[in-house]
This record gives C-alpha cells, structure tokens and sequence, in this order.
C-alpha cells in the first residue's frame, strides 16, 4: 500500500488535534506510531489510510487530508484498533469526529452513501430511542435519490436501486429483522435530551 508525504502545517496543528482530542474524547498525543492498530485494521488497504497515519493527518494539522479520505466514511468500528493500541486510543471515536466536522462544514462527503446511512440511522434513533427499519430505509432511500438526481444519474439508477433495496428487504422480512411496528423505548425523553446536548 502506497501513502502519501506528511507535512506538517504550523499554523493548524495544534488547534486541529486539541479539537479532535477534546471532541473524541481520545489522547492523540499518547500516539508513538507502533502501527499495531494498522497491522489489524480491515479496512486500511482498501481505503489507503491506516489508523496511525490518521492520526499523524491529525496532529500534523492537515486539515484537508483529515476529513477527506476513505478511512473516516468505511472504518466499521470494529475496535480491533483501540484493543491492539498499548495507549488504548480508539480510531472509530476519531472517525466518527471527523464525520461530524465535515458535516458541520457543509464539505462533500467522499463516500455520499455511508453519509446518508449514517445520518437516517441517527435520524430514526432520535425519534423512537432505537432503530425503525422502515423510517430509517425510507430516509436512506430518500437521500440516495435525491444525489442520483443531482449528479444526472436519472430515473432509472434510482429504479436499480429502489430493486437492490426492496430484494434486501425481502431477505429480512424472511429472517424477521425488518419490522413494520413502530416500537418507542420508555426513556425517549431522555434520549432526545442527549441528542440535544450532542448537537450543542
């Protein structure tokens, strides 16, 4: 796997990682680059970014490079970073950040459907304190239209999806995981107030 040069900017380092830290929740300077989390991630050859070299994005204050690669929009949270790393730094809480940051700065997402996954999941969870497959399928759907018509993709790559879509839901109506009740935890309120603390 090739990667590119890091350099660092002067100007942005410092602010850029006392951001993420603080908003992750993680010490990105407790990072020595022992690569252990790159050794076990599934997805850094994929996305020609590792959990190390994210971090170094990072402290380095590269901005740009940060919150535009791959590794931000397909790291499945998987963990096996933080359970190798001997300084217990979790990438998916750094990613996850980053997901926001971009969202925050109106910036094009580079992988436009695990955006719109992302935000129905987040979407349907707000209103019923857990997961509604229908709502959250018709917010996804939705969104996935909505870019198709933007970039000129045209009825029928909307039609394509719609059918992919609606063969996976038949899967999952068979294995009873898509549910057409709609089921509300009894702590919502509580749940919506944490929802908006979070957005503060």
């Amino acid at each position: 796997m090739s990667s590119q040069t890091l350099t660092i900017e002067t100007e942005t380092a410092g602010s850029l990682a006392q951001e993420v830290a603080a908003r992750s929740g993680q010490n990105l300077n407790a990072c020595y680059q022992c690569r252990r989390c790159a050794a076990g991630c599934p997805v850094g050859d994929d996305t020609g970014v590792t959990p190390d070299r994210l971090i170094r994005m990072v402290l380095l204050g590269d901005r740009e490079a940060a919150l535009n690669n791959l590794l931000v929009w397909q790291c499945v949270a998987c963990y096996t970073c933080g359970t190798r790393c001997p300084n217990n730094i979790h990438t998916a809480r750094i990613t996850e950040t980053l997901k926001q940051m971009v969202k925050e700065q109106h910036l094009e997402p580079m992988t436009p459907k695990v955006a719109y996954f992302h935000n129905a999941f987040l979407t349907s969870t707000s209103h019923f304190g857990r997961l509604n497959e229908m709502e959250f399928m018709g917010i996804y759907e939705i969104k996935n239209a909505q870019n198709e018509l933007k970039k000129g993709g045209g009825i029928k790559a909307i039609i394509a999806e719609l059918k992919n879509q609606m063969q996976l839901g038949k899967k999952m109506m068979k294995l009873k995981r898509m549910h057409f009740s709609i089921e509300k935890i009894k702590g919502l309120a509580e749940i919506k107030r944490l929802f908006a603390k979070a957005k503060k």
